[in-house]
C-alpha cells in the first residue's frame, strides 16, 4: 500500500510542478525559477528507502519528464535522476541521516543535477551561455524552491519512506 502512495504523491508532485507552479510564480521569474519537486522525492527515497527504488522512480518520473516538457534529448532527465537517487543511496546506505544532513545532500544533489543538465546541453550546443550566467539565472534561484519545499515536507516524506521500508524489511521476515 505505502508504495502506491508513494507513487501517487509524485504523481501529483509531477502535475503541480507542470500545472501550478507556472501560475504561482511570479511572472518575472518565470524562466528563472524550475521546481524539480520530484527529484527532490527522488533523493528522499535514496536517503530514507532502498536505493534500487530510488534508481527505479528516478528513471521513470525522469522519463516522464522527458516525454512531457522537455523534447531536446529524449532521456537526459531519466538518466541523470535515476543515477543520482543510486547514488545517494549507496553513500548513505548505513549511516542514518539527519535534517540538516538531508537538505544539505538535497541541495548538493539539486546542483549537481542542473549543472549536469547544463553541461550536456552545452556539448551538445543546445545551449551557448556560460555556466555563470546559468548558474546565477536559474540554478540558484531553483535550488532555493527545491530547498524550501523539500524542509516543508520532510517529516511526512520520512515517515512515509521509513514506513515504507520497514514493512518491506518485515514481509522479508516473513
Amino acid at each position: 500500500m505505502s508504495m502506491n502512495r508513494i507513487i501517487l504523491l509524485m504523481v501529483l508532485l509531477f502535475i503541480l510542478e507542470g500545472a501550478v507552479m507556472p501560475w504561482i510564480i511570479p511572472a518575472g521569474f518565470g524562466h528563472r525559477i524550475i521546481p524539480h519537486f520530484v527529484f527532490v522525492i527522488v533523493i528522499f527515497s535514496g536517503l530514507y528507502s532502498r536505493r534500487h527504488l530510488a534508481l527505479m522512480l528516478g528513471v521513470s518520473f525522469g522519463l516522464l519528464q522527458d516525454i512531457v516538457y522537455f523534447g531536446h534529448l529524449l532521456g537526459i532527465n531519466a538518466f541523470i535522476m535515476g543515477l543520482m537517487g543510486y547514488f545517494t543511496g549507496v553513500l548513505l546506505e548505513r549511516r542514518r541521516s539527519t535534517i540538516m544532513m538531508a537538505i544539505s545532500i538535497i541541495g548538493f544533489a539539486c546542483i549537481l543535477y542542473d549543472s549536469v543538465i547544463y553541461f550536456i546541453y552545452r556539448v551538445f550546443r543546445i545551449t551557448n551561455e556560460s555556466y555563470a550566467w546559468a548558474l546565477i539565472d536559474y540554478i540558484l534561484p531553483s535550488l532555493f524552491l527545491q530547498l524550501v519545499f523539500a524542509l516543508a515536507c520532510y517529516v511526512p516524506v520520512r515517515k512515509l519512506f521509513e514506513g515504507q521500508s520497514k514493512a518491506k524489511s518485515e514481509k522479508d521476515e516473513e
